[in-house]
């Protein structure tokens, strides 16, 4: 939903988030704290939801605020016409950036800037630090600043397979491999790999790790092993590159302590399967059926 981590609202939605505000707004309505906290989940859900669309369904809201009680009270509907510009006094640090905010990411910014200043430089970092791009004005690659962005607890686990004939599987999972211990070597290689990630991908930060763990499922019957490797920190951007360089070493060590066995080994799917924290939240990918 479109709730924004620097409002600290948790997922049962207490408090009116800027999103149920931007979609009443626009509605022409206004609703107490007391009448917002008897809505159903469900409705407060719909309202939020409006409020982070690119447009606001009048008819929706005022449908999901039916049963306030005490009833929403009616208001000059806002045209939103105001957020085509920047609010005074930002026009020269946000005139860049502001065409590509999203109508929520203008409220917020508008709304805070009259309202709550004291919020409005939290809310720029976690905003704008989404719209930040790896390329200059001038096309140059650049390291994105991250300063001004919260640091919370980050996670994200990427998975990847290695496919091998089942003979080659089997010697693998009973330790006769002619190099040794494959699975041990491909998790101290993993692990190694992920605190090197800002050493080998030119444009990712150095990330303060707080864990890594290489997981590995054998199948002998198929003739594959899969790895998942999970990264965590607490830090001001993401570990997914943390995860998929773990995965992807871990399965070219794999490659490695088997090739004098078969040169056929092919490693497929590296992916990200899952990560936390974060402006953009929670993400799963979905397997194929």
């Amino acid at each position: 939903m479109a709730v924004f981590q620097f409002e600290d609202i948790g997922p049962k939605l207490p408090l009116l988030p800027l999103a149920c505000r931007r979609a009443l707004d626009v509605a022409g309505l206004r609703l107490s704290l007391r009448a917002w906290q008897k809505l159903p989940l469900s409705a407060r859900q719909t309202l939020v939801e409006q409020g982070g669309a690119l447009s606001v369904d009048v008819g929706v809201v005022q449908g999901a605020v039916g049963a306030a009680e005490p009833p929403a009270e009616p208001m000059a509907p806002d045209d939103e016409q105001r957020l085509e510009t920047p609010p005074a006094g930002l026009e020269a640090d946000l005139a860049e950036h502001w065409p590509s905010l999203s109508p929520l990411e203008r409220f917020a910014i508008a709304h805070l800037a009259t309202r709550k200043k004291e919020r409005l430089a939290e809310a720029l970092g976690e905003i704008l630090g989404a719209r930040l791009s790896h390329v200059s004005s001038r096309g140059e690659a650049r390291m994105v600043d991250v300063g001004q962005k919260p640091i919370t607890h980050r996670r994200a686990v990427a998975s990847a397979t290695v496919r091998m004939r089942p003979s080659t599987t089997r010697l693998l999972s009973g330790h006769a491999a002619p190099k040794g211990d494959v699975l041990a070597a491909a998790r101290i290689a993993g692990i190694s790999a992920a605190k090197r990630t800002p050493e080998l991908i030119p444009l990712c930060h150095g990330i303060a790790l707080t864990g890594v763990v290489v997981d590995f499922d054998v199948d002998a019957a198929a003739g594959t092993v899969r790895i998942d490797a999970t990264a965590e920190a607490r830090d001001r951007t993401g570990v997914e590159m943390e995860a998929m360089v773990a995965a992807s070493v871990a399965a070219l060590t794999i490659y490695d302590m088997l090739k004098a066995v078969e040169r056929e080994i092919s490693i497929e799917q590296v992916v990200l399967s899952e990560k936390s924290g974060g402006r953009s939240g929670h993400y799963r990918r979905q397997e194929p059926s």
